[in-house]
């Protein structure tokens, strides 16, 4: 999308370690699921800097959690959600998983499904929901690549 529009963009994974998110995801389902727990201090820097010296008419942010965390809300005009299936969710985690050649693969796969099963299902559909609620654009089509970026191109161009 960024290229295709040639705009500067940032991705949420890039600035997350291991005190972004609380250390125990099962407890924070239970007490509501408050995306504004989840901290990336750098990423807010970091956009804040692109926003203060990006001369393009766009800057595209991957923020899963769109403008439901208080720290980033406030620099987020739009957002829009790419609400897909679960089924095909959990395959690109899975995916991401086997095509790292570690031996510890098949090890990893299985305890995030365990997770996956116990508790973070639900994380998800809670904090998509949370996301839904307040959206600009909702795509639930599964779409190729191309195809969802000429259409969130033409959603931005009515705009």
């Amino acid at each position: 999308m960024a290229k295709k529009l040639n705009c500067d963009f940032l991705l949420f994974d890039d600035y997350t370690n291991q005190d972004s998110y609380p250390d125990d995801m099962k407890k924070w389902l239970v007490a509501g699921a408050n995306v504004s727990v989840i901290e990336t201090p750098n990423f807010v820097s970091a956009l804040q800097g692109l926003i203060l010296n990006s001369t393009n008419d766009y800057i595209f942010i991957e923020e899963p959690f769109g403008k439901e965390r208080a720290a980033i809300a406030p620099f987020i005009d739009y957002v829009v959600l790419l609400d897909q299936p679960l089924d095909l969710c959990l395959m690109r985690i899975i995916k991401r998983h086997t095509e790292h050649e570690h031996s510890s693969s098949l090890n990893s796969i299985s305890r995030f499904l365990d997770k996956y099963e116990d508790h973070l299902r639900d994380s998800y559909i809670a904090t998509v929901n949370q996301v839904r609620n307040n959206s600009d654009l909702i795509v639930n089509e599964v779409l190729s690549a191309k195809a969802t970026t000429h259409m969130i191109s033409e959603w931005l161009k009515s705009l």
